[in-house]
């Protein structure tokens, strides 16, 4: 490569910044030209590094922290696992994650293989911070605990007058620019609780199992999210995730079908197939990737991954 001016090779003009021209026998009106030069592209470089920073700044600021709520009022679709195997693929890809369950049951502590001391009832009893509470999990994913003793904060909340729905979105405002995403778990049916989560929640993502059953429980799920909607407009029905495929079963393709009647083509995400993996991995305390990364299972929950981080 040479100059446009001079025709001296490039090299030769590095070579003279850094030794004296008359011992290359380069002039030193070449001299000064090998300044102006690399002045010249390294000023065209920041030029194109700091247009590339304002790009992604503005990205950041317009995306910001995305809240997801994993939910449908029937029970055994697939909602913590979802949940579980969500956020570690988020964090995994390096995103900061955390993910809150609000289940008394607390299943999302059993299935990474932790048991943290403090939870999500001691930030809504005001026992403690959301940042005392929160415990760290796996690299870039943390915690907010479920458990029995929510069931008390649900009834504190529900014994509120007014404002009693926006109970966890104050809670967790301090979260706010400290995290990627957030993912919540919520319990089966409606309770003072899960009506919180979807004030603060933005996109909802809803597990339904290829069941009859479940598709009926998911229209009347729909229509209660449209209640809600009129209140809370940045809620946004956003994913539908069918869960236990077979393709050897009939009725689950039929039902596949059904879903396409009911919502947008880039509502419905890829199915993930009936694995036993997937159902064996909690019992050890591990997300899918964890315990069986080649299974159908990691692959599928990993297409789920790809369509919430480009969407």
């Amino acid at each position: 490569m040479r100059c446009l001016y001079t025709g001296i090779p490039v090299y030769q003009y590095v070579g003279v910044l850094v030794q004296c021209p008359r011992a290359l026998h380069i002039n030193e009106t070449a001299y000064w030209s090998a300044r102006l030069l690399l002045w010249h592209l390294a000023v065209k470089w920041l030029s194109k590094y700091t247009s590339k920073m304002a790009r992604l700044n503005s990205l950041l600021r317009r995306t910001g922290l995305r809240k997801i709520v994993v939910a449908l009022t029937k029970g055994g679709v697939g909602k913590t696992t979802t949940a579980v195997n969500l956020s570690a693929g988020l964090a995994a890809s390096g995103f900061h994650t955390l993910l809150i369950d609000t289940d008394t049951q607390g299943q999302i502590s059993t299935a990474l293989g932790v048991q943290p001391e403090k939870g999500l009832a001691d930030v809504l009893s005001d026992e403690i911070s959301v940042e005392e509470a929160v415990t760290s999990v796996r690299q870039n994913l943390w915690l907010l605990a479920g458990g029995v003793s929510l069931a008390g904060a649900k009834r504190m909340i529900a014994r509120k007058d007014f404002g009693g729905e926006q109970v966890l979105s104050q809670q967790l405002e301090p979260l706010e620019g400290k995290f990627d995403f957030v993912v919540i778990d919520t319990a089966p049916g409606w309770d003072s609780l899960s009506i919180n989560v979807l004030f603060y929640g933005q996109e909802l993502l809803t597990p339904v199992s290829l069941e009859v059953l479940t598709l009926q429980g998911l229209l009347d799920f729909s229509n209660r999210i449209s209640e809600v909607q009129e209140y809370h407009a940045g809620l946004k029905q956003k994913y539908v995730l069918p869960t236990f495929m077979d393709r050897r079963v009939k009725k689950s393709n039929e039902i596949l079908e059904q879903l396409k009647n009911y919502f947008e083509p880039n509502q419905i995400c890829h199915p993930i197939r009936y694995s036993v993996k997937i159902s064996e991995a909690p019992g050890y305390g591990q997300s899918i990737y964890e315990y069986a990364p080649r299974s159908n299972g990691a692959l599928d929950y990993k297409q789920l991954i790809r369509k919430v981080v480009a969407t």
